[in-house]
């Protein structure tokens, strides 16, 4: 077996397409919300908003490559968000005409103005493929779905993981693909995916760097959602829900034939994550 050997520059570098980051982010992302749908710790709207924010994170560190479907498809979803979120505030203030002005202005403007200057800058497999950009992008998310959206701060948080983990999945993939098993050979592009930062620019590491610690700063308390994460009792209900008991799919065998099983009443569900355990002795916060 011959050894693995770095390939010439000339071989371009390796990275899984996009549809392979979307369907395998989707597929982790589903699976992730299906553990947090059977622990029963958030409203199903709150559910769906956090899978699309593991969904986005799968393809989020090619916002770098100019022409790619993520990077346009990044751009025109910002373009319209501040866009309404401008027209929104400044409305009860402004004309009909002065309000289409302001709208349009902020969508061509973040579209095409802002997709412009990121790219004439940014890299690719420079900053956005580390791992300090998907913190930054994973604190951001938190601050958007709290402040913004309004959700719960465990909410939040539960999307900035999700966000997170969607991230790492991209940068895992890439690095995947930088190793040629039948071939017996890395890559040009082994090693560029998953890295703490850009040793290339270290500006733009530190300003990224700056960036994580900035947010780190104005994101809500974690404390809801770390104890709603080490919760025994979730961890136990997962254990107990894992397989089911004594029929799938709400079907169970009966005298040789196949009947519905009864209804079982559904759980409750909270729309946030649990609050912490109250010490002994002391009153819980209320949820």
């Amino acid at each position: 077996m011959r050894e693995l050997r770095p390939r010439s520059r000339a071989e371009g570098i390796a990275m899984a397409n996009f549809t392979t980051h979307i369907v395998v982010g989707t597929v982790v992302s589903g699976t992730l919300a299906t553990l947090t749908l059977a622990a029963d710790v958030i409203a199903p709207e709150n559910l769906v908003a956090v899978t699309l924010a593991g969904s986005l994170g799968s393809v989020l560190p090619d916002i770098d490559l100019k022409d790619s479907r993520p990077s346009r498809a990044l751009f025109a979803g910002l373009a319209i968000f501040f866009s309404f979120a401008i027209l929104f505030h400044f409305a009860p203030r402004l004309s009909i005409a002065e309000m289409w002005l302001l709208w349009l202005g902020t969508l061509f403007f973040v579209r095409y103005g802002l997709h412009a200057l990121f790219h004439r800058y940014a890299v690719h497999r420079g900053i956005w493929h580390s791992l300090v950009a998907a913190l930054t992008c994973a604190l951001a998310t938190v601050l958007v779905f709290y402040y913004v959206f309004g959700r719960p701060d465990g909410v939040a948080w539960l999307a900035g993981g999700f966000l997170l983990i969607g991230y790492l999945v991209h940068l895992t993939l890439d690095e995947i693909y930088s190793v040629d098993v039948m071939g017996a050979h890395i890559k040009k592009s082994f090693g560029t995916a998953i890295k703490l930062g850009d040793a290339r620019h270290p500006a733009a590491t530190a300003a990224m760097t700056v960036a994580a610690v900035a947010l780190l700063l104005v994101t809500p308390s974690i404390t809801t959602f770390f104890d709603g994460l080490t919760s025994r009792s979730m961890w136990a209900g997962l254990h107990q829900r894992l397989l089911p008991s004594d029929r799938w799919f709400g079907i169970i065998a009966e005298r040789g034939r196949l009947a519905a099983a009864p209804d079982v009443p559904e759980a409750p569900t909270t729309g946030s994550l649990p609050a912490a355990t109250a010490p002994a002795g002391r009153e819980a916060p209320a949820p």
